[in-house]
């Protein structure tokens, strides 16, 4: 096809598109028979950007944020939704990031596309972006992500952007494995204590590992699960998972959901019939993906955490799931049972007007200021 025709091809599929800006809680419901046909269609398609997901997350978490989520239609097919919000960033600026954002450690977060659709869906979205003159601030986007091509759009405007790591997921590859064979490629000192954590945990005690297929138990593992982090990190810190009523809420709203569409993955081991530690995961797109986990601070010398990671791998070889994605966060431990990772990147954009280049100005200044206030606050000096 000539080059001419070309062009007049994509100008008149951008023309046939058409941006819808969902700015309360009944239009973002309304998408919900559109959102999960394309989810599966786009290449972003993982349990943080589902209906359920986002759609508890805002209605929990919102807080004073505006919600500013974009979607675009060709003809009457759904072809992209950005799920975003709009929030005040330290000072006086408003920025736009995604939904989900935050505490509730929602990664992949990423624009939804239509697969075929994705040079009128991005240019849409740009244009879309562009006119609201806010900066961009996007956290925990995956290295592949279609959020970075929409930036390039914007730089070609004259934004200032930026796009730097953001933390790596350690995963596991299943595929071609059996949790043996996967078992017995791992170090040798681990795979020795595994083994022997498991054999020692139901001598003494009697063990059941179960999953989660009811509402009540869901609630169960839940609550134990709630408890469990406040037992361990209620007095001194360190965990922000469950730490307000309102994230709390969140998570029954949305392990409710996705137990009802049936990709919840909530395991309790116990011991004795009593909960000693639960994993709250996902079963979603042929992987797991592991969220958080928690236990009896009393089974600690037996290693219960690991012994609970280990029966969860065990149970995502046996559903035939092909990877075990353990998220954001190189904790030591992952890397004992991880065979890869991926990387997330923060993508950040300004605007070409004096307000967009006073904010850069200003997270410039506190990214430059940052290692000399660790060091301050590592002496004891108060800034």
């Amino acid at each position: 096809m000539p080059i001419a025709r070309v062009a007049t091809s994509l100008t008149a599929a951008r023309l046939m598109t058409r941006i819808q800006r969902i700015q309360d809680l009944s239009g973002f419901a309304a998408l919900r028979p559109h959102w999960d046909g394309l989810l599966a269609a786009s290449g972003a398609n993982n349990p943080f950007l589902t209906f359920e997901w986002l759609y508890a997350w805002w209605a929990n978490l919102g807080g004073n944020a505006t919600l500013q989520t974009i979607a675009v239609w060709s003809d009457n097919e759904l072809i992209a939704i950005a799920p975003m919000m709009s929030t005040r960033s330290p000072g006086w600026f408003r920025r736009l990031e995604f939904l989900g954002t935050g505490h509730a450690g929602s990664d992949y977060l990423d624009l939804i596309v239509r697969r075929g659709h994705e040079s009128e869906a991005l240019d849409s979205l740009a244009d879309s972006i562009a006119s609201r003159r806010q900066t961009l601030r996007l956290e925990h986007v995956p290295e592949t992500s279609l959020a970075a091509h929409v930036v390039r759009r914007l730089q070609d405007r004259g934004w200032t952007t930026s796009i730097v790591a953001n933390g790596i997921c350690p995963v596991i590859d299943l595929a071609g494995h059996t949790w043996e064979s996967y078992l017995s490629a791992r170090g040798r000192a681990h795979r020795a204590n595994v083994r022997r954590r498991l054999r020692a945990l139901g001598e003494p005690l009697d063990t059941a590992f179960e999953r989660v297929t009811t509402e009540a138990q869901r609630q169960e593992a839940l609550s134990a699960l709630f408890a469990f982090h406040e037992w361990r990190f209620g007095p001194q810190g360190g965990s922000t998972a469950f730490l307000t009523p309102a994230l709390r809420a969140f998570h029954q709203d949305a392990t409710r959901q996705a137990l009802e569409r049936g990709w919840l993955r909530m395991y309790v081991l116990r011991l004795n019939g009593v909960p000693a530690s639960v994993m709250y995961g996902f079963a979603y797109n042929g992987q797991f993906y592991f969220y958080q986990h928690g236990f009896d601070a009393r089974y600690r010398n037996q290693s219960i955490g690991l012994v609970l990671m280990a029966l969860t791998i065990r149970a995502a070889f046996d559903e035939g799931l092909h990877t075990f994605d353990m998220l954001w966060g190189a904790e030591p431990y992952k890397w004992l049972w991880a065979t890869g990772e991926r990387k997330l990147n923060q993508i950040r954009a300004f605007p070409a007007h004096v307000g967009g280049w006073l904010h850069h100005g200003v997270v410039a200044a506190r990214r430059r200021l940052a290692p000399l206030t660790r060091r301050l606050l590592s002496l004891g000096v108060r800034t």
